[in-house]
């Protein structure tokens, strides 16, 4: 019995069929796979890093699972599996990236900044690559719109603890299921709807005090 990915028309084999035909080096296979889960794979990856360097991160992962595939215990779907190696990539790469960042020197220049440049989550402009969702506070589009408020949130996002983020951003920018999150970060449910609540309730406090004050 063959199966579709969903975000694919492209078929692939059963789950134990397809372990097997990828560890024998089954080329033609492992191209179908690459194409078919490369969707959901950028999106992790772009959640946690950015677009700038998602696709490099999704490309290395890719070898990661080359080398990790025979050692494959099935204790999971392969797709998890993978996934879960794609968000330990762009975990890694995302905290190498940030090193030369100084969290401390974040302050009221952020938006001129020159080292934003070396973040793989902004733009040469010091937006986020990655644009926010739409927290449902109640407030206008054009104040939500605005580069002012904008730079704010940014710069909060930016400090939030780092599973807090990786959560919110699955979640809200990829749109990823609470059940596929906790298999790729390793957290239970309810940590990370607690965490999920803790990030939103942080930015919502940002852009209510932004409202009521102009200041961030």
């Amino acid at each position: 019995m063959h199966h579709k990915d969903p975000s694919t028309s492209e078929e692939l084999p059963e789950e134990s069929e397809l372990v097997q035909r990828l560890i024998g080096n089954d080329q033609q296979l492992f191209m179908a796979v690459v194409r078919a889960w490369y969707p959901s794979l950028y999106s992790v990856a772009a959640a946690i890093v950015g677009h700038s360097i998602a696709d490099e991160v999704v490309q290395e992962a890719w070898l990661s699972v080359i080398k990790a595939l025979p050692k494959f215990e099935g204790r999971s779907a392969l797709k998890t599996w993978v996934t879960r190696i794609v968000a330990n990539e762009a975990k890694n790469r995302y905290r190498k990236e940030s090193r030369s960042v100084s969290m401390e020197a974040v302050d009221e220049h952020w938006a001129t900044d020159s080292r934003i440049g070396t973040d793989p989550r902004f733009d040469g402009s010091g937006h986020w690559n990655q644009r926010n969702p739409s927290w449902d506070i109640g407030s206008p589009d054009e104040l939500l719109a605005a580069k002012e408020l904008q730079d704010c949130v940014d710069k909060h996002l930016s400090r939030l603890p780092e599973q807090q983020k990786n959560i919110m951003e699955l979640r809200d920018s990829a749109g990823l299921e609470f059940e596929e999150i906790c298999n790729i970060l390793e957290v239970s449910s309810s940590n990370a709807r607690v965490l999920l609540h803790r990030a939103r309730d942080k930015i919502q406090q940002v852009v209510a005090k932004f409202q009521r004050t102009g200041e961030c």
